[in-house]
């Protein structure tokens, strides 16, 4: 009876100990994923939080099984223990209790912290996709005043041209408008030229009528005789 009190005696105590030093790292997990700086994915804290609260978790149950037969050995009515040893097994399950409460209230504390982390990391997100859905509006933005400022210029080239051709067609009917005062301007002396054309024609006609009449007469009078 003496031998299995003292291995689960150890046995308890080494679980113990190193139930405190997982806890202590558990706790540090916690501190650190509350940080606002911290990655959570970035540096594996999620990882590491659920190994060492699966080690935690197994040295919990290892501690309530040894702390179950060492009640089993205090309860044994063929071989009562000294009041030493019975106040050890007592002492051992306070500390189990005591350590399942701290791993219990760690446990929140680190659930409350990734909570945050994952509040945080969320927010960030949130704020870097309306900073990048703002950036793509603007570019957007920037797009369409671009396309209108080529619309404006395509606009005023096409006037520029216009007008450039309005102006050659101004030169040519001024041209033509010239050409045209030019020969209206000259009409006058043709004019005169067909009139002393015909003056001329007349006065020839006459000539020839007297010339005929005279002929006409002096024939005659060259019959009459």
């Amino acid at each position: 009876m003496a031998s299995s009190y003292e291995t689960l005696h150890r046995e308890c105590r080494s679980l113990e100990s190193l139930f405190d030093t997982r806890l202590t790292a558990y706790s540090r997990l916690a501190a650190t994923i509350s940080r606002p700086t911290e990655d959570v994915e970035a540096d594996g804290s999620r990882e590491r939080w659920h190994d060492l609260e699966s080690e935690i978790q197994d040295l919990l149950n290892k501690l309530e099984e040894t702390n179950e037969q060492l009640s089993s050995l205090a309860n044994t009515p063929d071989a009562p223990l000294s009041q030493s040893v019975l106040r050890s097994i007592q002492r051992h399950r306070d500390v189990f209790q005591d350590q399942a409460r701290e791993f219990k209230r760690t446990k929140a504390n680190v659930q409350l912290a990734l909570d945050q982390a994952n509040l945080l990391t969320g927010v960030r997100n949130d704020i870097d996709a309306y900073k990048s859905s703002a950036a793509d509006s603007l570019l957007a933005e920037r797009g369409h005043i671009d396309s209108s400022h080529r619309m404006t210029d395509d606009m005023i080239q096409q006037a520029y041209e216009t007008r450039a051709e309005f102006n050659s067609q101004r030169m040519s009917l001024n041209g033509i408008s010239t050409r045209m005062t030019g020969v209206i301007n000259t009409m006058p002396g043709i004019n005169n030229l067909l009139s002393m054309i015909k003056s001329r024609r007349r006065r020839d006609s006459i000539i020839m009528g007297v010339v005929i009449g005279v002929c006409i007469i002096l024939i005659l009078t060259y019959m009459w005789r």
